[in-house]
């Protein structure tokens, strides 16, 4: 039994082959409290608990701002990515520009309300992720003075693999005058992530609390750079909150960087969850580098299980990644994808899939031989030798 396991009982961890720590973590016992704590204060408070609230969700910018390494003045918080990320796509100055570079690869907030843009006439140029070898550059060469903004992932949701170069894009879209958001989505507290160090001092990043931070829903944040007088047309009022008593009709005012950014009311309660998962994490050093090396181990363990079952790879393959730069997942590709996933949960091995490919993300809190259990129930299933009986329960 891996020793951290006991934190995260109410989740069941020993019990269970959670492969899903690419998507939705466990959560450590301490949130459970955390949530009670948000209860007990609504119920003692009353419309007062907002202080409460208040000092709760400076404990998450804080904790985001250290897996940045940046500034909690930095951090806009919000209930999920695309509620930010439509945010800032309505401040962009469209009547300049209307020009928006992506990727085939970017997960569905941003793919979706792109798409959509695009039939209301926005230009959206659309670069093939693969090889992700060079996407930094491909991209960078397409940014030119019409370009309004550069929408990118730092880790592909579909394969896990690391885009490396970034900088690059930066320093080309900063020559441009154009704006770039960077998901790190995937690749927060599993691989490093240094703002300064990566060349993107001046980008805005989005990501959140859902897969490896462990925060459960209603978590997530953009970083606005320092300095930002953009506003945004989708706009709440906590962005003028401190100026409520002061404000007058006539031009919308915003508060000053990433708290022009800010929502309206909400559901405080997630907060206070991740607040005390942070604090968890420091108090059990789980540091983005410590975190990395166990999760090259783990993932590197999977992906050498599943040589060893030595499968046609007409059947199923993984993604051939060296593992430096393969972030949180073992990606196998499988026109089974779909079934493979229903197959492993009637035997108590939690996985998903998008589209052929299979995702197998493990987590801090699962032991090897949990690890070797799986792939072994996988290499049964992919050899026929685990029949499911419909209505099988686990």
């Amino acid at each position: 039994m891996n020793e951290i396991a006991a934190h995260y009982s109410r989740f069941r961890v020993t019990e269970r082959l959670l492969l899903t720590g690419h998507s939705h973590q466990a959560w450590p016992d301490v949130a459970f409290e955390a949530q009670q704590h948000a209860w007990l204060d609504a119920a003692a408070l009353v419309d007062e608990k907002w202080a409460r609230a208040s000092e709760e969700a400076g404990k998450v910018r804080d904790g985001f701002a250290r897996l940045l390494g940046d500034s909690a003045d930095n951090i806009a918080l919000g209930q999920n990515t695309h509620e930010l990320v439509t945010r800032w796509l309505s401040a962009l100055p469209y009547r300049q520009r209307r020009r928006i570079i992506t990727t085939t690869g970017e997960f569905h907030s941003i793919r979706r309300q792109l798409d959509r843009l695009a039939e209301e006439g926005v230009e959206v140029v659309r670069i093939a992720t693969a090889p992700v070898e060079d996407l930094s550059d491909r991209i960078a060469r397409a940014v030119d003075d019409r370009t309004l903004a550069v929408m990118a992932s730092s880790v592909m949701f579909e394969s896990a693999e690391i885009v490396s170069g970034l900088d690059r894009v930066a320093a080309a879209c900063e020559a441009h005058g154009a704006a770039l958001l960077v998901d790190a989505y995937h690749q927060l507290n599993v691989v490093p992530f240094d703002v300064r160090a990566m060349g993107l001092a001046n980008a805005f990043i989005t990501g959140g609390g859902y897969k490896y931070c462990q925060l459960g829903e209603g978590n997530c944040f953009l970083r606005v750079p320092p300095g930002c007088r953009m506003r945004p047309v989708l706009t709440g009022w906590f962005a003028e909150f401190e100026q409520l008593e002061s404000a007058e009709h006539g031009r919308v005012t915003y508060a000053p960087g990433a708290d022009a950014f800010a929502g309206a009311t909400y559901d405080p309660t997630s907060h206070y969850r991740a607040a005390a998962v942070f604090a968890f994490h420091v108090a059990q050093r789980l540091t983005p580098d410590h975190l990395r090396e166990v999760s090259l181990h783990q993932v590197g363990l999977l992906a050498s299980s599943f040589a060893a079952l030595d499968v046609d790879p007409l059947v199923a393959r993984a993604q051939e990644i060296p593992a430096v730069r393969r972030a949180g997942f073992l990606a196998i590709r499988t026109p089974r994808a779909t079934e493979l996933v229903r197959a492993l949960r009637h035997v108590a091995v939690f996985a998903d899939a998008r589209g052929e490919v299979l995702r197998l993300g493990p987590a801090p809190y699962l032991s090897d031989d949990q690890l070797c259990d799986a792939i072994a129930k996988l290499g049964a299933i992919l050899r026929g030798q685990t029949r499911v009986t419909p209505g099988t329960r686990v």
